[in-house]
């Protein structure tokens, strides 16, 4: 069934890497309560290692997203899985705030690699027209993996303890590795991609170039597009993450075993945000409307579905709240999806990983500032009120800031053989 669809198969296995992902994220978030309560870890305690966690990302972007493209993305990839794996392991030895600091930092900073490795193989796998729609099927693992931490982190800490569900989830990525390792390589080398399927690749698609230096990367428009937005953007759905099973906690008294549902239900929904909001781009360019036309349209619609969460703070009935939290972390879901199809829109193939890292640590150094944010109004008020007005804002703001730096997406062409 895949004959000439084997690009599917290597999207799949992508989800399954950024769903892993995600998990390992999310634990921290699912504990929060249980940790602090363990440790007597104030609100700013752990905004501190939600900061630790974001620096590291953020550097780690910027170093591992440049490896991804010197190294190629096969073993790039595997090395990012191999050493957060083992960072997220190293969780279930920690007891004091320092360990934890220093396992997130190693966690944040080889995590990085899922996004310039992700990005960059679709480039490699799929047509432009194609490629909305892939970026929004691998980013859903976003999704998926915030599903699969409140089912199963909550059940193994109820029977096993908290240590069992990092060891546990930490484990899985060696697993994911074996399969990657032995499916995955470039599609002019696969076996598995039958020459009508390459052609289909490679239709449009520019001769090859070589990588472009950070210094050509950083002094061109459509670069600082994606880092503003990504800088706008990213922190909004880590908030969601790191926070949300908080709030539900907070605002209406969900422990541990009762979060579950809720956050499925959160997720769920962004799962399909993901999805149609990369069809949604990918379908009107096969329909003949520009790359512009349809990335920007869509990346709008998306901002406006995020504006009523500024009200989720005040809202009295739990489902209600559900409900507005999880359009708004759908509307995230699209317009992440556009957005890091953007990069492959307007760079070649060989410099995605260096953008989307630089974009990431952009994203990395806001997700910073809204970790220290969120710690200090919480620490100080108690209320969720700023950060809710924050993540209603961030679409509008990020798309017009892509619009003022790249109002007609036009590609790169500034191409040198200097690295």
């Amino acid at each position: 069934m895949f004959k000439n669809n084997y690009r599917w198969i290597i999207c799949g296995l992508l989800l399954l890497g950024t769903t892993k992902n995600y998990v390992d994220r999310q634990i921290l978030g699912v504990l929060k309560v249980t940790l602090q309560s363990n440790f007597g870890w104030s609100e700013i305690d752990y905004s501190n290692l939600i900061f630790v966690f974001q620096g590291s990302y953020a550097i780690g972007m910027l170093v591992v997203g440049r490896l991804i493209d010197r190294v190629g993305t096969r073993v790039g990839y595997a090395l990012a899985m191999f050493f957060w794996s083992v960072a997220s392991m190293a969780h279930a030895a920690c007891g004091s705030l320092v360990g934890f600091a220093l396992a997130r930092g190693a966690l944040g900073f080889w995590e990085a690699g899922v996004f310039p490795a992700s990005t960059k193989c679709v480039s490699e796998w799929f047509p432009a027209k194609e490629r909305a729609i892939a970026n929004g099927i691998f980013n859903a693992g976003t999704n998926l993996g915030a599903m699969v931490t409140p089912l199963f982190v909550p059940w193994v800490v109820l029977h096993f303890g908290w240590r069992w569900a990092f060891l546990l989830v930490g484990s899985l990525g060696f697993a994911w590795l074996f399969l990657w390792l032995g499916i995955y390589r470039r599609p002019q080398v696969h076996p598995g991609c039958t020459p009508g399927e390459l052609a289909h690749i490679e239709e449009g698609l520019p001769e090859a170039s070589a990588r472009i230096p950070w210094r050509i990367l950083l002094g061109v428009r459509q670069t600082w597009a994606i880092i503003a937005a990504k800088f706008l953007v990213d922190p909004i759905w880590w908030f969601y993450l790191f926070w949300i099973p908080d709030f539900l906690h907070r605002r209406y008294g969900l422990n541990l075993s009762q979060i579950g549902l809720p956050i499925i239900v959160i997720y769920v929904i962004s799962d399909a945000g993901s999805i149609a909001g990369g069809w949604s781009s990918s379908r009107m360019m096969k329909a003949g409307w520009s790359a512009n036309t349809s990335r920007k349209l869509t990346m709008l619609f998306c901002a406006l579905l995020a504006l009523p969460v500024m009200g989720a703070y005040r809202v009295q009935g739990l489902w209600v709240a559900i409900g507005i939290i999880a359009v708004a972390a759908a509307a995230h879901s699209g317009f992440s999806a556009n957005l890091y199809t953007l990069a492959s829109d307007l760079f070649p193939s060989q410099s995605i990983g260096s953008v989307i890292g630089i974009g990431g640590f952009a994203a990395g150094l806001g997700g910073m500032l809204i970790a220290k944010i969120v710690g200090y109004v919480l620490q100080g008020t108690g209320s969720y009120m700023a950060p809710f007005l924050i993540a209603g804002m961030a679409y509008l703001c990020a798309l017009l800031a892509i619009q003022v730096l790249s109002p007609k997406l036009e590609p790169v062409r500034v191409f040198s053989s200097t690295t």
